[in-house]
Order: structure tokens, then sequence, then C-alpha cells
């Protein structure tokens, strides 16, 4: 059935003012559209170069109905495949992370080199040409230490991301980080309610108490510039971190999708902990002293958000599971030399998204359940507290308008 027809109606009758009705947060073909003209077109953060540093390093992941892996090859080259055998299609690799010689199918053994050629398949006859049955590729970029993927048959251009993104992120040696900590809920939301939450501290005050230990709740800062000017205390610290050659800046990409910007902590903080003191001796960003760096946003619609400070950076990957439910894994990265127990505590680097992380969890959950609710009626989106809330429904709603035949 042809639900683009419905779909068009919908957005043609939205309230550009409030948040969207039902159907887009809960209705089967509303998800299936969002995955076919959103998730399956553009460039989503699948994890660190960090976390592939030897041949045969891997992760994995499920985008939509696709699984997928992405692998280091003995060339050095990262590369991205369909996790879906070329012989009866099993799911070769179910493990999230680890370490392979080569990829063997569990099912029936077909064996394939880490460049995605068929190295072996028992049994299929002299005439078989094991070189028609490789494994199928997956666009896959690097930009700063984050691995982008995308599995369209042409992707968008990658460059203009990375020309945007890079000169943000390069003097944090995100690169050069590993992983500390992971941590992967399931949120019983829509990955919209998701973002919408992120995108706004409207909530914060109520709900967070451990992230405004250090994080400011400065309800227009995230937004973008156009609807207010920035404090001064902001202007000046964006003035002097730009003297010093750090971009801090609003930066954000023609459609809105992409956005950067650094923010400074509350006075006296140093970093996203209980205390807003550093949690990690060894700083990761190449400003070391590294107190004062405040917190570098990273957002890119649809998958990814990122606070990225002078002593750790705490990366977020969002994938949707079905209409009310959303995967969110969440990883510390620190100094790759920093040692655990000597130069930092883990309780003490995760905590304030460790508790975050759950408070968005439960919120997002009674979220969903009330617009499930043939009582639910949108409500008007605050003009100081959620513009950034209404930015990401700009985009998303935008990016369906031009992508619906």
């Amino acid at each position: 059935m042809n639900v683009y027809p419905e779909l068009r109606t919908r957005l043609d009758l939205r309230n550009r003012l409030t948040a969207l009705p039902t159907g887009f947060y809960g209705d089967v073909a509303q998800h299936q559209a969002d995955l076919e003209l959103i998730w399956y077109r553009e460039w989503l953060f699948a994890g660190h170069e960090c976390e592939l540093a030897k041949a045969g390093d891997f992760l994995t992941l499920q985008v939509g109905e696709y699984p997928l892996i992405v692998i280091r090859d003995h060339d050095g080259s990262l590369r991205a495949f369909h996790n879906t055998c070329r012989h009866r299609g099993s799911r070769i690799c179910s493990a999230i992370h680890g370490n392979t010689a080569r990829l063997t199918c569990p099912y029936h053994s077909w064996t394939y080199r880490l460049d995605g050629s068929l190295l072996s398949a028992r049994d299929m006859g002299d005439d078989f040409d094991a070189s028609k049955y490789s494994l199928k590729k997956v666009h896959c970029a690097i930009i700063a230490g984050y691995v982008f993927i995308c599995v369209a048959p042409v992707a968008p251009d990658v460059e203009a991301l990375r020309q945007q993104a890079e000169p943000y992120l390069i003097r944090h040696q995100i690169r050069d980080a590993k992983v500390a900590f992971e941590s992967t809920i399931v949120e019983h939301a829509n990955w919209k309610l998701v973002w919408e939450n992120n995108r706004e501290c409207y909530h914060c005050t109520r709900n967070h108490p451990e992230l405004l230990r250090s994080f400011p709740d400065q309800p227009t800062m995230a937004a973008g510039p156009g609807e207010t000017a920035a404090d001064a205390r902001i202007e000046a610290q964006w003035a002097q971190w730009e003297a010093a050659g750090l971009l801090s800046r609003y930066s954000i990409s023609a459609n809105h999708q992409m956005r950067l910007l650094r923010l400074p902590l509350i006075e006296g903080k140093e970093s996203l902990t209980m205390t807003g003191d550093a949690a990690v001796r060894l700083p990761l960003s190449l400003e070391a002293g590294a107190s004062g760096l405040g917190s570098l946003l990273f957002y890119h619609y649809p998958s990814t958000w990122n606070h990225i400070l002078a002593d750790h950076a705490v990366t977020f990957r969002v994938l949707p599971i079905s209409p009310i439910e959303t995967q969110l894994t969440t990883k510390w990265l620190v100094h790759r030399d920093a040692v655990e127990g000597v130069d930092y505590d883990l309780k003490t680097l995760t905590a304030v998204w460790q508790a975050t992380n759950v408070e968005d969890q439960r919120v997002c959950q009674e979220n969903q359940i009330g617009v499930l609710s043939p009582a639910y009626e949108p409500g008007p989106y605050s003009p100081i507290q959620e513009l950034g809330t209404l930015q990401f429904m700009d985009w998303y709603c935008q990016t369906l308008e031009q992508r619906l035949p």
C-alpha cells in the first residue's frame, strides 16, 4: 500500500509551531517511510575509528532492516558490508564487537576475506564462480575519528560533512582515543521523541540534577543563531577560544542537518562530572592544560549527538528499532594512554550520563505513552526553551517533503 499520499497530507496539515500529531510517533507505515526516506539515504554514525585499530577488528549495527558490519582490512582501510551471507542470507556476525581473521557464516560456513571477497564455499560444483558472491558493500567514511556509513546505492556528498566538522573535531584527537566504557539502552519511544527531548533543556531542571551540576541551563544556546544573541560571557569566551585557533561559534549546515557549537560550562567547572572537576588526568584535547574548553556540541541528524570536553568525550548513537523503540548507544572516550584506576575512575567518568540517560529513558517512555492517547492534541513549543526541538522538526519535515514522490 502506498502510504506516501497520506504522509503528504499529514505534512501539509502540520502546524510548525506545535509538536506533531500522533501518527508521526506510532504508526507502522510512518515508521517505514522514515526508514526509506531518511535512514536509508543519510550518512549515519556507526562508531569510532579507534575501536577498529587492528586488522580484523569489527563492529556491527542494525539500521532498520539492514544488519551491517564495519571491519578493518589487512591493508589498513575500513570497509563496511551488509552483514548477510550471499548463500541463503544468514546474518554472518552476531557479536557487537570483536576481531576475526575472516568472516565465516555460521549456517553453511561460507567464508569471506576481510575485503568482502568470498574465500571458500564448500561443495558448490565445478562451475561455481566465487568472484560473483562477494559481500555487498556499504559506503563508509572516516571524519576526524568518527566512522559514518550509508546504505543508499548512491550516498550524499560526504565531503561537505567532512569540511564542516573536521576543523572543530580535529583538535580533540578522537581518532587516537579509546573507548573506556560503552552502554546501550532501549528507549521505549519513537526516535523523533528521543531527538526532541535531546534538543531542549526545558525538562532539565526537574529531571537532570546530575547534568546541571556543570552544564548550563542556557535555553537558546543549542538552538542556533538568529533568535537571540549570546550573552556577554559566552561571546567573550568564544572570542578567547577562537583567538587561540579553537573553532567555537555556531557552524550550521545549509539544510540544518548538522551543527557544531562550543558552549562554556558553568563557571569554575571543567567537565561533565558530579563535581565539575576533570574526570581524566591525561587530557584528550590538544589544548591541554585543558581546563576551560567547555563542551563542543556536535549534532548530526538523524544518528548522533556528542559532548566533547577537554578530558574526555561522550558520544551518542541513535538507531530506530520500531515505531515505539529506539536504541541509544553511549560511549565514553579517553586518551588512549589513560589507565583506569590510575588516570581515571570509571564511576566518576560515567556517573553524570549514566544517570541522565536513565532519566531521559523514563521521560521519553512517558511521552510516548501520552502521545498515543486518543486525547492527545499537539501543544505549542516554547519560543524560549524549545527552539532546538523546533529546528529538528523543521529538518525532519522538510527532508520528508523533498523526498516524497
